[in-house]
């Protein structure tokens, strides 16, 4: 266990900015090929897609800060 607070512990999980520039960008481009295509069933597809690694992102953030954190 860490001696850490959990708001320090929260800035280090959310600082991690390899995980947030793949998300960003497993998330931006599904979009723009589905706004480049232009059909309703690509844009569910891409939205769909940018859904899944938004949650993802969001437990692996999560689960970095429980693990930073000293609670």
């Amino acid at each position: 266990m860490s001696n850490r607070p959990g708001l320090a512990a929260l800035r280090g999980a959310l600082g991690h900015r390899r995980r947030n520039a793949v998300a960003l960008v497993l998330a931006v481009v599904p979009v723009a090929v589905a706004l480049a295509v232009g059909s309703r069933v690509a844009l569910y597809g891409a939205a769909l897609a940018a859904f899944v690694v938004w949650m993802a992102w969001f437990v692996l953030t999560a689960v970095d800060w429980l693990e930073r954190a000293d609670f």
